[in-house]
């Protein structure tokens, strides 16, 4: 039963050409397993269900037949499908395991194959194949027997944090899943590179309440860190005022005013590898009134020019690419790719972003890259855009 042909690749085709067995166990977790199994086939992945017993009895294996495609696998038999789906040509390029309950973990930790899911665990490791675990239990069973098994296991497999509410471990959001799936089988082009990436609106404030900032929104920012992250990097952000959240495999460094960020820039920057400076940060500082000022006068700003921050990036790493934005407005395209390679030339960026107001806050961009004495124009979503500036770096 042939998936869907209008959800294959509707969200990219990172996952073009793999094959991944997902494994149910019988977590409450496992109603999300059909919105999993979904969005990795939105990304190109072709998808194969195993489900154990106490899975069945929660949902059924029709339900993940539909979802997938491809027959479920739901007990041991002579097909040997453990085997089909980790030798040869029908071989999976990796096992997810979600949910993962406490007692599948144990299981596999020690080598039992007793479920349909065990077997395809230890068939796989044996194989080589990728691994990777999504703990979903009561707090309870996290204990000190459960973390002593996950240590174990850890030479083989990856783990995947779960979240942490109501006296839970449960499973996180499904982008967060299949966005892992994605870095264990991308090319892990930046694997073992440092990358610091700037995102959001700075804002410098008037008084205890009131602050000047800007149109930003941190979604380029973000976009970027997510698209270092997937191919292998260690990311961190330096973020300001963000309408969209930091997933939380990004770590985040917070940084509302210029000054806080340019020490958090400053400080991330001499060991990165990679710098991306993608937030609007204020050009004008103000000194700040205590309390509130009172309203209904008339009120005079004397407004500073603020440090450059960037300007510093290449004095204390010279060996770092650099990738600058350069935001303007009411400018033409030349004038706007002329001011870009001007500011490029001072700063020492390796690349530079030149790009106008109007993508601010929408989900499709128009950026010109420029490199040295090439531009190229770039059109598409903020992903797509960060994707093709890390393949030209």
């Amino acid at each position: 039963m042939p998936v869907q042909k209008e959800i294959i690749g509707k969200k990219s085709r990172r996952l073009k050409g793999k094959r991944i067995a997902l494994c149910i166990t019988g977590s409450v977790g496992c109603i999300r397993s059909v919105e999993i199994a979904r969005d990795l086939i939105r990304y190109g992945a072709d998808v194969f269900a195993v489900m154990n017993s106490d899975a069945q009895a929660l949902i059924g294996p029709s339900l993940l037949e539909w979802a997938t495609g491809n027959s479920v696998v739901t007990k041991i038999t002579g097909k040997c499908e453990h085997l089909s789906l980790t030798n040869g040509e029908g071989k999976v390029d990796i096992v997810l395991v979600a949910p993962s309950t406490a007692n599948t973990i144990a299981k596999c930790a020690n080598g039992i194959c007793d479920s349909p899911v065990s077997l395809l665990l230890m068939t796989a490791i044996g194989a080589g194949i990728p691994v990777m675990f999504v703990p979903a239990m009561h707090d309870s069973l996290y204990n000190d027997i459960f973390r002593e098994n996950v240590k174990k296991l850890e030479r083989f497999a990856e783990f995947v944090p779960p979240l942490e509410e109501e006296g839970k471990k449960k499973m996180p959001a499904s982008d967060d899943i299949v966005y892992r799936v994605i870095r264990r089988l991308g090319d892990g082009s930046l694997r073992g590179k440092k990358v610091v990436v700037t995102a959001g609106a700075t804002r410098e404030y008037l008084d205890d309440i009131r602050f000047i900032s800007n149109r930003s929104t941190g979604r380029m920012g973000i976009a970027f860190g997510k698209e270092a992250w997937l191919r292998g990097a260690d990311v961190t952000v330096i973020a300001a005022y963000c309408e969209v959240p930091i997933p939380r495999y990004l770590k985040a460094v917070k940084a509302e005013t210029i000054d806080e960020m340019g020490k958090g820039l400053m400080k991330e920057a001499k060991r990165s590898d990679i710098v991306v400076t993608a937030a609007g940060v204020g050009d004008f500082e103000i000194e700040k009134r205590s309390g509130k000022i009172k309203s209904g006068k008339e009120l005079l700003l004397k407004l500073s020019p603020a440090k450059k921050i960037v300007d510093g990036i290449k004095r204390i790493n010279k060996k770092c690419k650099f990738i600058l934005f350069k935001a303007e407005s009411g400018v033409g395209e030349k004038e706007m790719i002329k001011r870009a390679v001007r500011r490029g030339k001072e700063t020492r960026a390796d690349i530079v972003i030149a790009n106008d107001e109007r993508g601010f806050g929408g989900e499709v961009s128009t950026v010109v890259a420029i490199n040295g004495e090439k531009a190229r124009k770039i059109e598409g979503s903020k992903e797509e855009i960060a994707s093709a500036v890390f393949g030209w770096l």
